[in-house]
């Protein structure tokens, strides 16, 4: 006779970076339900834009996420210049384009890092944190910051890549490329790894096209979509690369994805930094007039997607944010399930979420119509917590 157990983790734990809760249905060590609820990273953001300028919500975008600090403010950027019908100076693109593919080799190397601490590697963590150093380093150059560049503009980007700086960002790209080389043997090549990941947490071509995944987890799964160059933006139309697929679906066909993909990032930048013509790098747009728009771009871990409609004020009327955590995060319910808890947690974190991109609601409680803010789901939390601890007193 089986007895189903719940495992409750979170929504706050050691290994989560971000507050979010899972109770796992086990039989045995297997998997047989989940159940998983966010909301406690919601700050009201779209609602914060439409007291904004359009300036300040660039701004306000890019806070949403630290990983994805060039992605919003990009999508934001071209959905705005999509309502004015905005031209974009050529130099500025390829900018644009540069300032993308550094944030994927950020974004992939701290998720690289991350997966190999869930599954105990911890020699791949310590790696990949220390040879991204080199692309935060390029960014600050490229930028002023190593966070939350401030570099996107409706019409262009607020600052040029100088032709001094070029020689020391090839030359931190090549190093770059010598340590991710040896990662990428280090991974793929480890049989431990092989046995540990492979059919793991499957995620069928079939299932990811009706669950309309996207990015690295739509790629893995043999669904060849990338938005760089299915709705192309920027410079990614003016050089040569490749969309990476897999055809398993497992985890570790998602790290394959990411680390190939690292190699095209390299590769699309050192052809921007070799093509990128001279002039402008903004157009000064005065007004955006009154119009609706849409901003859609390849972030680190799929299409981020930007709507706002403007009335001809100088603030949006409605701005509205898709993440893309949102369209892969239910794919882990059916990944997950079937599999041995030991396994849950690299489930999760192979499709790389990320909670404050994704969370645009409040919890209401239905008894009183009452919005339920942060700091009344802490106390409940709290409270929640104290009572099980008295009954596992009582015991």
């Amino acid at each position: 006779m089986s007895h189903n157990a719940h495992i409750p983790i979170g929504p706050y734990h050691p290994l989560q970076e971000e507050p979010e809760f899972y109770k796992l249905v086990v039989d045995g060590e297997k998997v047989i339900d989940v159940d998983v609820r966010i909301g406690y990273n919601h700050r009201g953001i779209e609602k914060l834009s439409e007291s904004k300028s359009y300036d300040q919500s660039i701004f306000l975008v890019e806070r949403i996420c630290g990983i994805c600090s060039s992605s919003h403010p990009m999508a934001c950027c071209q959905a705005l210049e999509d309502i004015g019908g905005i031209e974009v100076p050529e130099r500025a693109l390829y900018i644009r384009t540069i300032c993308q593919e550094l944030e994927r080799l950020h974004s992939h190397m701290l998720w690289l890092g991350l997966a190999g601490h869930f599954i105990g590697y911890n020699t791949v963590f310590m790696w990949a944190w220390k040879y991204r150093e080199p692309i935060c380093d390029i960014m600050e150059t490229v930028t002023g910051n190593r966070q939350n560049y401030a570099m996107h503009k409706v019409g262009g980007v607020r600052r040029d890549i100088e032709k001094e700086h070029v020689p020391y960002i090839l030359n931190r790209l090549d190093e770059f490329i010598k340590h991710i080389t040896m990662l990428k043997g280090a991974v793929l090549d480890d049989p431990v790894l092989h046995a540990r990941l492979k059919g793991v947490g499957v995620l069928t071509k079939e299932k990811a096209i009706d669950y309309a995944a996207i990015g690295p987890v739509a790629r893995a799964s043999d669904v060849d979509i990338d938005v760089r160059r299915d709705h192309s933006y920027g410079a990614y139309d003016r050089v040569k690369w490749n969309v990476v697929t897999q055809k398993e679906g497992d985890v570790f066909a998602k790290a394959v994805v990411r680390i190939l993909e690292m190699f095209e990032s390299v590769g699309i930048i050192r052809q921007c930094l070799d093509r990128m013509p001279s002039g402008p790098i903004e157009s000064n747009p005065k007004d955006i007039p009154p119009g609706e728009g849409i901003g859609q771009i390849e972030a680190p871990r799929g299409e981020c997607f930007h709507y706002i409609k403007s009335d001809g004020t100088n603030s949006p009327v409605r701005h509205k944010v898709r993440a893309p955590t949102y369209m892969n995060f239910p794919t882990f319910r059916e990944t997950v399930i079937g599999e041995m808890i030991s396994d849950a947690t690299i489930i999760l974190a192979a499709i790389d979420p990320c909670y404050c991109c994704t969370e645009r609601m409040l919890i209401v409680d239905p008894s009183d119509k009452k919005v339920i803010d942060v700091n009344e789901l802490i106390r409940l939390s709290q409270e929640k917590t104290r009572l099980i601890k008295d009954r596992y007193k009582a015991k």
